[in-house]
């Protein structure tokens, strides 16, 4: 694998030649020779042929022309893979993200452009795992329940006409009758998720509802039957035992911590996520927030440990590596059409 610069000074002038960024992009791709994404020709007695002037290879088998981009998330995107290099750099190694406006500034393209650069790489980002949490090879889990959104205050006029109301002189005043509705009655999103404290794994994602349901089947999806699991004392959660799970509660309402019961860990990750969302982000629509979950977690995943001792190059390097086989089209990121992956 070519040489990968250690901080963000070096990427932009090492990957200011563009083969340098081919170089990079198909050995994290293809480690065994370039492979042909539309017949699955590989290098072998016969090459595919490079054309060095047009930066790309012609199957011998099919005879289609492919580039480094084709069947990755940077397929037909006009940008330079320079950018594109940098991009990843800073999202991998920004402890709290990065705004596409700052993207925008620093890269020299319009904030439309990166915004759709930071999503397509939070979807390189996401990682499918199969492995479950818990297990012989994990620990204990802990699992939580977060919602994510505005202060109503903060609400358009026109979304928060409860809030206001008429003193006996006719001035708007705060209406004193207004609660505002907490955990389990907000109208915020709500997040699931779930963290092993052996690996130091976690994994979260969005949920229509914070229900049995919904909790138990996320939690068999993704914990290994037998583990034990740490949660507060929310009744959605009383049915563990029943599906083989060694499950003990701590009540916030008296303690914090009995023991090793306890759920700070998982907490420590919905506080890095909202300082993100809240001081990086401001404003983030729910129809995107699981791609944002997706960055914290992938960030949060790759931290540097003692156990564990991971650079910024190796984060960058990981991040890479996963673009192949991932697609996001602007119409299916607004919504326009569904999704195809």
């Amino acid at each position: 694998m070519p040489e990968i610069p250690t901080n963000l000074l070096e990427v932009i002038r090492y990957y200011s030649d563009e083969q340098r960024c081919i170089d990079l992009i198909a050995s994290l791709r293809w480690p065994n020779g370039p492979l042909c994404p539309f017949c699955g020709a590989l290098e072998g007695e016969r090459k595919h042929y490079w054309f060095a002037t047009q930066k790309r290879w012609k199957c011998y088998a099919c005879r289609k022309q492919f580039s480094v981009k084709v069947g990755t998330i940077f397929e037909d995107s006009p940008i330079r893979l320079d950018k594109w290099l940098a991009a990843f750099w800073m999202v991998c190694n920004c402890k709290n993200g990065i705004s596409s406006h700052e993207i925008s500034r620093d890269l020299k393209v319009t904030q439309k452009s990166a915004w759709f650069m930071l999503h397509r790489i939070r979807m390189a980002l996401r990682n499918g795992s199969l492995v479950k949490l818990g297990g012989e090879d994990g620990g204990p889990v802990e699992v939580d329940e977060v919602y994510i959104g505005g202060n109503p205050k903060n609400k358009h006029q026109c979304k928060k006409e409860a809030l206001l109301a008429l003193d006996g002189t006719g001035a708007v005043i705060q209406n004193p009758k207004y609660k505002n509705k907490t955990g389990h009655g907000t109208d915020k999103v709500p997040v699931f998720g779930m963290l092993d404290r052996e690996t130091r794994k976690v994994r979260a994602q969005v949920v229509p509802q914070v229900r049995r349901d919904v909790l138990m089947n996320a939690i068999l999806e993704n914990v290994e039957k037998g583990s034990k699991v740490y949660s507060d004392s929310y009744g959605g959660y009383k049915s563990l035992p029943e599906l083989d799970f060694i499950h003990d509660t701590v009540n916030h309402v008296n303690e914090y911590v009995r023991g090793e019961v306890h759920t700070n860990s998982i907490e420590n990750f919905w506080s890095l996520l909202k300082r993100g969302l809240k001081g990086t982000y401001v404003a983030v629509e729910p129809f995107h927030l699981d791609r944002y979950i997706d960055e914290q977690v992938f960030r949060f995943n790759n931290r540097a440990t003692k156990d564990n001792p991971l650079t910024d190059a190796d984060r960058f390097a990981l991040a890479v590596s996963q673009i192949t086989g991932k697609r996001l089209t602007f119409a299916e990121l607004t919504g326009k059409v569904p999704p195809s992956n």
